[in-house]
């Protein structure tokens, strides 16, 4: 498996997995959330590619991954706070941003970024993906920003142990938006 940075050769398959896995990450299936600024289109994922960061895990000749050589078995997401603001759990999320520290650390829109959603592939998982990825997108961004920030569903219990057992995410706040509660999670970079 390779893992790297998207390029826009990674458009068209990257809008194609958005498009089938878009609930992926909002918890177990079991009910029906819609979550606004969790799905992005094709101009979007662009201007995410050329202006702040997704990292891939590419199929590789070699692998034993059931996906053909190239194929994108998963990707994580990473952007500055100007591109997330319009969506309201964001703005939610930067209204209290002031209010949070990290190791001592007061957090800003200046020393952080918006991480997620990751998604990987449901046949590839448990194969090492998940914090290889992390590891990759953190290499992306810690020349910018000192931490990466995200929420996860409560309900989504697979996701949050992944995020604080496997990245060793930080549980920062909890809070409710749109009747939902979420974690608010942090990892140094």
């Amino acid at each position: 498996m390779n893992i790297r940075p998207a390029t826009i050769g990674d458009l068209k398959q990257l809008v194609k997995l958005e498009q089938i896995h878009l609930n992926d990450e909002l918890g177990d299936g079991s009910q029906d959330y819609g979550l606004d600024g969790q799905t992005f289109d094709e101009s979007e994922l662009k201007e995410l590619i050329e202006r702040h960061w997704i990292c891939v895990a590419e199929k590789e000749v070699a692998d034993n991954l059931s996906a053909e050589p190239g194929d994108i078995l998963g990707y994580v997401i990473a952007g500055r706070w100007a591109f997330f603001e319009s969506w309201p759990i964001y703005r939610n999320i930067l209204k209290n941003i002031k209010t949070l520290s990290i190791e001592g650390q007061a957090l800003s829109i200046r020393n952080s970024c918006q991480y997620g959603p990751i998604w990987i592939k449901k046949e590839c998982r448990g194969q090492g993906i998940f914090e290889a990825l992390v590891a990759g997108i953190t290499m992306q961004v810690k020349a910018d920003f000192s931490y990466m920030l995200t929420f996860i569903a409560e309900d989504n219990l697979g996701s949050f142990t992944a995020h604080t057992k496997k990245a060793s995410m930080q549980v920062l706040d909890y809070f409710t938006f749109d009747d939902r509660d979420y974690y608010l999670l942090a990892l140094s970079t």
